[in-house]
């Protein structure tokens, strides 16, 4: 108890993130009674059996009003990862007054100005404004900022640092989840939070001891999900000349991740080639996620660092997924030390040694590398035949679905993350208006505007972030390419100020629910014959007109 109308404390936790300390000041608008501190024991299993510790809760009492008096109590409550004084000058700096409606009021021209990144106007029916912005808000509550007011924070290696004016660190990182749509969107509307996340990112990693985050969070490392998906989001802020410091030393931390000792899947995938089976779990989906991410090393090594020798050794892991592809079935599955295949593969199965996911669902897991992909399945007309029984193929009465797989159309599951380029790989074999439909579809579907209107768990934006592209046009099949997949826009017309003062806009002549496929397609009023539009044209303001159709069968590049 600070005062009559203040508290202050601090909590501890060493669950999902470790290391956990969260301290707090709040203050209330009416004095404090009376102040009750219990004890709670903290057991260490379910049943209950064993105490690891105590916490405490504290009771407050407020006196009761007359009955014409305002009885309303304003709370505030600032935080800080770095200690209680932090919290203190956050509370003074960021909340100093009791007025509610003030706040409100504030943080709802904070969200126009941010929503206003996008003018998106026009669309295909009334509620699909609603559901845009709703996904855009969505899109943006993830990342956090960790650091305090005076740019302090509680580092990887629980040291105090501080950061230069104008900056700020962020936490809360959902990698696995939004390297594919959610970074991509931050990178084209608030590129100086990019650069401060990649900043984060980096900083994370040094102060790990050489190791890039996983699924970070106040501090700490959950290691939650696979790969070292920090690399994708580090490279493409490079390739895009959002965020450009010291070339080696970014590399060498690209490479202290990605060998670092003491993690059996990764000694394995450098020596096998891939992660066994009899050895890790998550094995196969492990070893896909790896070979992207090696992927996203050597465009580093070889456009940024200019070290050739490094590119080309990352290069050659890069194609490390097609040494858990099978010819014989015709599926990504898992393999055993031995080299053998794993027995009692199922492709419908949700099994420990795929992510979240069945092989069908990891089956297109190669977004760095298509042209490969469509090799090892015999050419365009395989893909195009695989990906028809990938939408098409029901879920067999054997099997259940597990929790994260949602939104299913065939073996499709919008509502985890591996599908959700899928669908735009229709335009790598001429096929655009299939992927139109689907998309469509998704969109429509599966997107609604009510209280359950997701079909998936948001994944700290990943799922919105889905949206948001789709719903304009276009998406990142390759999250580290400067290229974006047409696909069909629910907006006649969408614009996109860009940080040089152009605008980028994007126009859709003769859209409907039933014109949504692509019949032609014009940049800055000449013809145009790419299946994709690259960041390029989008920073350099440009004017993207797409003639729809309601033909199937057309393709216009």
């Amino acid at each position: 108890l600070i005062d009559s109308c203040t508290i202050g404390g601090q909590r501890y936790s060493d669950g999902w993130a470790r290391d956990q300390r969260v301290y707090f000041r709040t203050r209330f608008s009416r004095p404090i009674d009376h102040v009750r501190i219990d004890s709670i024991p903290l057991y260490k299993d379910e049943e209950k059996t064993e105490i690891a510790g105590y916490g405490l809760v504290a009771h407050l009492s407020f006196l009761c009003l007359q009955d014409n008096a305002d009885s309303t109590i304003v709370i505030i409550t600032a935080l800080s990862g770095v200690d209680e004084e932090g919290a203190v000058a956050n509370l003074s700096a960021e909340a100093p007054h009791h007025d509610f409606d003030r706040y409100q009021k504030d943080a709802s021209r904070q969200w126009h100005t941010a929503l206003s990144t996008i003018h998106a106007e026009t669309g295909i029916m009334p509620e699909v404004d609603t559901v845009f912005y709703t996904a855009l808000y969505h899109s943006l509550l993830c990342p956090t900022v960790f650091s305090d007011v005076d740019g302090r924070y509680r580092g990887a290696d629980r040291q105090i640092h501080s950061l230069t004016a104008g900056h700020r660190h962020y936490s809360t990182f959902s990698l696995w989840d939004t390297y594919r749509a959610a970074h991509p969107l931050y990178h084209i509307l608030f590129p100086h939070r990019s650069a401060d996340m990649v900043q984060s990112l980096i900083a994370f990693g040094e102060e790990n001891r050489g190791s890039l985050p996983v699924w970070p969070m106040w501090a700490g490392e959950t290691n939650m999900m696979i790969g070292y998906h920090s690399v994708p989001v580090i490279v493409d802020t490079y390739r895009k000349g959002i965020y450009q410091p010291d070339a080696q030393r970014t590399m060498a931390l690209l490479r202290s991740t990605a060998e670092a000792s003491g993690q059996p899947d990764l000694a394995y995938y450098r020596h096998l080639g891939f992660v066994p089976a009899d050895s890790a779990h998550w094995s196969m989906s492990k070893t896909m996620e790896y070979a992207y991410d090696d992927a996203c090393i050597a465009v580093f090594a070889r456009e940024v660092a200019a070290d050739t020798m490094q590119a080309a050794r990352y290069e050659e892991r890069a194609q490390a997924y097609k040494n858990v592809y099978d010819r014989e079935s015709g599926f990504f599955r898992p393999r055993l030390a031995s080299g053998a295949w794993k027995e009692a593969f199922d492709p419908f199965t949700y099994s420990e040694d795929i992510t979240e996911s069945n092989a069908w669902q990891y089956l297109f897991s190669v977004q760095h590398d298509i042209d490969g992909l469509t090799a090892l399945f015999g050419g365009k007309d395989s893909l195009a035949k695989r990906l028809d029984q990938f939408f098409d193929t029901p879920t067999p009465s054997h099997i259940s679905l597990p929790v994260f797989s949602t939104g299913m159309i065939g073996q499709y599951a919008h509502g985890n993350e591996p599908s959700h380029h899928v669908a735009y790989l229709y335009n790598k074999v001429s096929q655009p208006w299939k992927a139109a439909r689907l998309l469509r579809r998704i969109l429509t579907e599966l997107y609604r505007n009510s209280a359950d209107g997701l079909c998936g768990n948001e994944d700290c934006g990943q799922l919105s972030a889905w949206y948001v592209f789709s719903a304009m046009g276009f998406y990142p099949v390759d999250p580290l390419s400067d290229k974006y997949e047409l696909g069909t826009p629910l907006f006649a017309h969408v614009a996109i100020p860009q940080p040089n003062g152009s605008t980028f806009r994007l126009t859709a002549h003769r859209l409907s629910r039933t014109h949504l496929y692509i019949e032609s397609v014009k940049v800055d009023g000449k013809p145009y014959h790419h299946s994709y539009i690259t960041w390029q044209q989008i920073r350099s303001g440009a004017h993207v007109e797409l003639f729809m159709t309601n033909r199937e069968g057309v393709c216009w590049y």
